[in-house]
């Protein structure tokens, strides 16, 4: 059954499509939508999670031995973000959770929850654990700020507060700016999980409080611009954490055993990752964005060109214009200007590096200390 928010029956609503299908993509205005939602004067429905529950005494140290990220000590309220890996150390699964002392609420993509649920039920035997997927219960509004209009829905649930771009406990940092200096700290991030069938109500609400509504594509160029992954646009069956910088916020590199902790730490201790997330600064004379999967060329000393990467997001941003984000080769120079072919016939965008990976990342045993940066 195909999910569609009650939001979209409101005016203006024009649907999303993709990752983002089931809610609005904007309410007929994206680029004021944006600006409010930067601001803190807007939501933004993004009811397309998956929700996966899991209950019972031992669900945190549970959930410890099977991701990357310490959990057993979460207290009630408080937030974290987990990666499932392969046995070689790539992303299967990235969750959001936060514990209300009873449950563990787990946020995801639309498409991983159904499979989470199916293999955490296969990993439970003997522990007092249980696992739902529950994601037709419950919607999820997003915004830069506690919505504390949303105190009155008696049936509100826990508030998970995204740790990026902040280094978490046991994590790393590979990005080649200090934290102070991080993008991310102008997206400070909650996800409010709402009943299913008070999503319109948590609205009123916040309406009656001079709060709007964005769609997907504010949340979209906001998380771009904060340099922040997502599963499905980022990753690809080959990524690893360190390739986005996700062991500052996803993964304990003093906890314990876990499937893929071989990779994590052998890439991180010896070796180099072999890509690296870059952010591009767009040419915007063509007026359109390149897909997700087009294209990134360097040039060469010939002077032809040869593909170092894919576009992996792009969005128009209210304030900086076309950006995207990019998985491009290690090896790619981090000066270099870089070219992005669309899908159509011509469709070129001349593009500036951010660099957000820093190519030197990894192999931090002998390393002389100050280069990148662990937690405090």
């Amino acid at each position: 059954m195909t999910f569609s928010s009650p939001l979209l029956s409101r005016p203006g609503a024009v649907a999303a499509a993709g990752a983002d299908a089931g809610v609005a993509a904007h309410y007929g205005d994206p680029v004021r939508e944006q600006r409010a939602l930067a601001e803190g004067r807007a939501a933004v429905d993004l009811s397309f999670r998956g929700v996966v529950t899991v209950t019972g005494p031992d669900r945190l140290t549970w959930l410890t031995t099977l991701s990357s990220q310490q959990v057993s000590g979460l207290g009630p309220g408080e937030s974290a973000e987990l990666l499932l890996l392969s046995i070689q150390g790539r992303i299967e699964y990235d969750a959001r959770i936060v514990d209300d002392g009873a449950t563990a609420w787990l946020l995801v993509e639309a498409a991983e929850a159904g499979g989470l649920a199916a293999w955490l039920n296969s990993m439970r035997f003997m522990l007092r654990v249980e696992v739902a997927d529950v994601s037709d219960a419950w919607g999820v509004l997003g915004a830069v700020r506690e919505l504390g209009e949303l105190a009155a829905l008696e049936s509100a649930a826990p508030v998970w507060r995204d740790p990026w771009p902040h280094v978490a406990p046991g994590g790393f940092s590979y990005a080649a700016v200090a934290e102070d200096r991080h993008p991310g700290l102008d997206r400070p991030w909650v996800e409010h999980l709402v009943a299913a069938d008070r999503l319109g109500d948590a609205a009123a609400a916040l309406d009656a409080a001079g709060v709007g509504l964005a769609g997907s594509m504010a949340a979209e160029a906001l998380r771009i611009a904060a340099w922040r992954p997502r599963v499905g646009f980022e990753t690809d069956d080959k990524v690893i954490p360190h390739e986005l910088d996700l062991l500052r916020t996803a993964v304990h590199l003093a906890k314990g055993c876990y499937k893929g902790q071989e990779t994590v730490a052998r890439v991180h201790n010896l070796g180099h990752p072999p890509r690296r997330l870059v952010m591009l600064q767009l040419d915007g004379s063509t007026h359109t964005l390149p897909a997700p999967g087009s294209p990134v060329f360097v040039a060469t000393d010939d002077g032809g060109e040869k593909q170092v990467g894919r576009v992996t997001s792009a969005a128009l941003h209210y304030e900086m214009g076309p950006i995207a984000l990019a998985v491009v080769k290690r090896s790619t120079p981090a000066d270099a200007a870089l070219t992005v072919r669309g899908e159509a016939e011509g469709e070129v965008y001349a593009a500036a590096q951010e660099t957000i990976v820093a190519p030197e990342a990894g192999q931090v045993v002998h390393r002389p200390t100050g280069l990148l940066r662990g937690s405090h």
